[in-house]
């Protein structure tokens, strides 16, 4: 009888274990794109700042960090690097500065597509 109740008990388990990991996956799968989206608003933001102050673009996302609006650029959390940042940079008649174009956009690393089917890099 008690060999019965242990298959029963181990096969229950397993059917537990086989549905949460799934599931547990896709929420750091989720955690880390809340996080990309939280980096790449804050450097959106602050390269819009930067602009505006300085009356002429950042040249690096590194000239954030000297003057003063961060601490540090943020980690890609799918890349887990702090230099894998895409920057695109402003057209030269469009830019603030016509002489100095600098960094108008910011783009994630990272390769490889969302939950929701989208790019990370098209973000």
């Amino acid at each position: 009888m008690t060999l019965i109740e242990l298959m029963i008990v181990l096969t229950i388990i397993i059917t537990v274990v086989s549905i949460a990991v799934p599931l547990y996956q896709k929420a750091i799968v989720r955690s880390k794109e809340a996080v990309l989206k939280n980096n790449l608003f804050t450097l959106r933001t602050l390269i819009d700042e930067y602009t505006f102050d300085k009356e002429k673009a950042p040249q690096a996302l590194q000239d954030l960090v000297t003057e003063g609006y961060l601490r540090e650029l943020p980690f890609d959390p799918f890349t887990k690097k702090r230099d894998t940042w895409k920057v695109e940079m402003e057209d030269a008649m469009r830019s603030v500065d016509q002489k100095e174009p600098g960094i108008f956009d910011v783009h994630s690393g990272a390769e490889g597509a969302a939950l929701d089917g989208s790019k990370y890099s098209e973000w």
